[in-house]
């Protein structure tokens, strides 16, 4: 497993907006897009590349086109803020989506939903705008396995050390990307100092 926190400051910049309380939910979506877009550049840094001939209007030269198809998927409903953003620089990705809810009693995630693109050996992105203690990535990621996908990496914009740790152990052969490593989880699970509930930040709902 490889963890990268991805140290740039256009996205320590936008982050900080977007953890003050007083954004609105339209900045914090454009905020979390651009994030995403930036953080799309090191989640692809070692794509493998196909040479393809390209006519330029001088000669004719060598270009390059992704060798593996890209599926994106978010995990239902925060992880949808993070997918135009990726869409924006990979746009023939395919999508996919995965739904969980959380069990009030004992926290654990159960599916709802799953529906994933059909395509053959893909690098599938999986999406999700926290990792706070780590159960609903790691169910979303081992419903992926369940249906044949290997080569998958996760991408959130704050992580607490908790769901790192957790997700180290569960799922070793993911790579892991975070926009900031935060400092820890508090007694109500929720990241410190994060930002809140991103889902209910996104979509304007308390």
């Amino acid at each position: 497993m490889q963890i990268t926190v991805v140290e740039h400051p256009l996205i320590k910049h936008k982050l900080s907006k977007m953890r003050d309380i007083n954004s609105t939910s339209r900045d914090f979506r454009e905020w979390l897009d651009e994030i995403a877009m930036l953080m799309t550049y090191e989640v692809t840094r070692d794509l493998e590349l196909d040479e393809m001939p390209v006519q330029t209007p001088i000669c004719e030269t060598t270009g390059y086109k992704l060798h593996n198809n890209i599926v994106v998927v978010p995990i239902l409903r925060a992880g949808l803020g993070l997918l135009s953003g990726v869409l924006r620089m990979i746009p023939n990705a395919h999508v996919g989506h995965i739904g969980l809810y959380r069990d009030e009693k004992t926290l654990e995630p159960h599916e709802y939903y799953c529906k994933i693109p059909p395509d053959k050996d893909p690098i599938t992105i999986v999406v999700d705008p926290m990792l706070a203690t780590g159960g609903s990535s790691i169910a979303a990621i081992q419903m992926l396995k369940d249906r044949g996908v290997k080569n998958i990496r996760f991408m959130c914009i704050i992580a607490a050390p908790e769901g790192v740790k957790a997700m180290q152990e569960a799922h070793p052969d993911v790579d892991i990307y975070i926009g900031a490593l935060d400092e820890k989880l508090n007694e109500h699970c929720y990241i410190v100092p994060g930002l809140g509930d991103a889902g209910d930040r996104i979509f304007g709902t308390k």
